[in-house]
């Protein structure tokens, strides 16, 4: 496809590398010539200089034969009115942007061809927000992703030491669960990909993807940590849009409490929610998380706009006694900088945002895309369509499909019910795969498989 981008910052960027790396043709748009400096020193792109939504700008771009445009600066309205151009002017044929200021996105009529052509509004807040409150809704984990419209969830659990599952197989955890269905998608061992089949020892630290039911995974992550604890007391550092909607959601089963230092965005959210208590303060005041009893707190989630704020609270916290310190951390450099040290949870607005714009250009019926270990793996929830002439997967076993080796099936979802994946499954016709791919780089393998040939189309 050929796809522009509108804006090189971290969203940009990073969905540059992505689709590029998968044989695209990419122009990306910048006012900034050093940021497209440097994408160009390590992709195969093009960039222009210039504001994004100028009609200039979008020709020099080849926008007149463009398959996509994706607009991801930092202004809405720029990204609002270049999609308006583009469909105006070029009739580009999909225009996605983002849009984070709630005041938009509370009208969702604004967003169609008899107003501004967007065929995806995308919000970053939102999707940060909901990424957030499905890791305290399943305490315990690092990763919790959503399949079948939320009927299953993709877990990834690091295993305790002297937990149930330490130094046992995966077999042994269907024994030690026989209600409970379920299927090992990967594990990482020090880095490295460890096939799991039955007969897999599970070792402390081993970091551990499983595909369950949503009701059932807390059943199954308890057996992987020594001391589970549902989640009950949080605190929330920032008062913004995050931190807002975040308390909104949680705060009819949890005990939460917001930091906010602006004192009129303070009595605003505190008027706004209705259990929830707001603080006016500073997120890094050791003083203050001391007098609020951080010690006995079971999250401290840093949602400012400030990295830096967020790293050295959310340090500050967990050095105080916090159970789990969360940070969101927008730059790249600084999600590479906390590995190691005491954050919990370090959360990348980007890379949770890319899974969404690449739902939308992947190949194949595509519904759900999903952003793993830093982009280094994904996982997907795709269709089978056609019959056994025109589809390379429908009427196959799963023990047929030929798969890239880092691939493995989790479940599929057919009229409704959940399979959980056995090699003598038969894919039928509209059924939707979830798909764990632990090399990002066999995507591509595994779209085309189920691609569907002429005679169908």
């Amino acid at each position: 496809m050929k796809i522009i981008i509108l804006g090189a910052g971290q969203v940009g960027s990073s969905t540059a590398e992505s689709l590029a790396n998968e044989g695209n043709d990419i122009t990306i748009i910048d006012q900034n010539p050093i940021l497209l400096e440097r994408l160009q020193e390590h992709l195969d792109i093009r960039t222009v200089v210039g504001f994004a939504a100028y009609p200039e700008t979008l020709l020099k771009a080849g926008i007149e034969d463009a398959d996509m445009l994706i607009a991801v600066t930092h202004n809405d309205e720029v990204n609002m009115v270049a999609c308006q151009i583009a469909s105006s002017l070029f009739n580009t044929p999909k225009k996605l942007a983002r849009v984070r200021a709630t005041d938009y996105l509370e009208y969702p009529a604004l967003f169609n061809l008899d107003a501004i052509p967007i065929d995806v509004s995308i919000s970053p807040e939102q999707l940060v927000t909901e990424y957030i409150a499905d890791l305290i809704e399943q305490p315990d984990t690092l990763q919790v992703l959503n399949f079948f419209e939320g009927l299953a969830q993709l877990v990834a659990v690091k295993i305790d030491h002297g937990s149930d599952m330490d130094g046992r197989s995966i077999e042994d955890l269907l024994a030690l669960l026989p209600k409970v269905q379920m299927r090992v998608a990967a594990i990482f061992r020090n880095e490295q990909l460890i096939k799991p089949n039955g007969g897999a020892s599970l070792q402390a630290d081993d970091e551990l993807f499983f595909l369950a039911k949503k009701q059932q995974v807390r059943d199954l992550v308890k057996v992987f940590k020594k001391d589970y604890q549902p989640y009950q007391r949080l605190v929330i550092a920032g008062g913004g849009h995050i931190g807002k909607q975040l308390a909104q959601r949680l705060e009819q089963d949890h005990h939460i409490k917001i930091i906010e230092h602006d004192e009129s965005r303070a009595r605003t959210l505190a008027g706004e929610l209705h259990s929830s208590l707001v603080l006016h303060g500073d997120v890094g005041d050791a003083n203050l998380l001391k007098e609020e009893q951080i010690n006995k707190t079971d999250v401290f989630c840093a949602v400012t706009n400030d990295d830096e704020a967020n790293i050295l609270s959310a340090m500050l916290a967990k050095r105080l006694g916090v159970r789990k310190a969360f940070s969101i951390i927008s730059k790249a450099s600084h999600v590479d900088l906390v590995e190691g040290t005491s954050i919990d949870i370090a959360v990348s607005p980007a890379q949770i945002t890319i899974g969404t714009l690449l739902r939308h250009v992947r190949r194949g019926d595509v519904v759900t895309v999903h952003s793993l270990r830093q982009g280094a793996a994904e996982a997907i929830e795709i269709v089978a369509h056609g019959d056994k002439q025109t589809s390379q997967v429908v009427g196959r076993t799963l023990d047929e499909l030929r798969l890239p080796a880092s691939a493995t099936v989790g479940a599929l979802l057919r009229d409704g019910q959940i399979l959980f994946a056995h090699k003598e499954i038969q894919i039928q016709s509209e059924d939707h795969l979830v798909i764990f791919i632990a090399n990002q780089q066999d995507v591509d393998a595994v779209e085309k498989l189920f691609q569907v040939g002429f005679e169908f189309l």
